[in-house]
């Protein structure tokens, strides 16, 4: 049975789509600060390899958001089950996404959960009315399709 797994998503600006797809999801941002100053302070890793996100120290080519009921490690603060981790990429996104996330509104709630997405950044591709149902394809920040059911 697996215990915990991560989606891996390339980013041109990695904090940038953590803090996209952690409020789209209500995920929490991963905090490394602890782990990243105790390797810092024993010489392990160069300053270089770290920026400063939301106050703390964080990785600079990549950052992960976590599902906030899963459990977490409190000494490295990675999570230790449903994640995602953007990690940072020199090209830009070209073509279709062969893999994409489906957010599911509440019942009825679809239109408030499009203006709020809109308002942290993404974008409508187009609707979809099917037989099987209706739902809005998006673009987050930097381009990468997902779906608003």
């Amino acid at each position: 049975m697996t215990l915990h797994w991560k989606l891996v998503i390339d980013a041109r600006d990695p904090h940038a789509q953590a803090a996209f797809w952690g409020e789209t999801l209500g995920y929490e941002v991963e905090d490394n600060d602890a782990l990243i100053e105790r390797l810092l302070g024993v010489g392990a890793v160069p300053e270089a390899l770290t920026v400063e996100f939301r106050g703390r120290r964080a990785w600079r080519d990549l950052i992960a958001v976590r599902h906030p009921d899963d459990p977490y490690d409190e000494d490295s603060g990675t999570g230790l089950g449903r994640r995602i981790l953007f990690q940072r990429v020199p090209e830009t996104k070209s073509g279709k996404n062969r893999l994409h996330v489906d957010v599911h509104s509440g019942p009825g709630t679809r239109d408030e959960e499009l203006t709020r997405l809109r308002a942290l950044g993404a974008s409508v591709l187009r609707h979809v009315k099917e037989p099987g149902g209706e739902w809005v394809v998006m673009a987050d920040p930097e381009g990468n399709e997902f779906c608003l059911h």
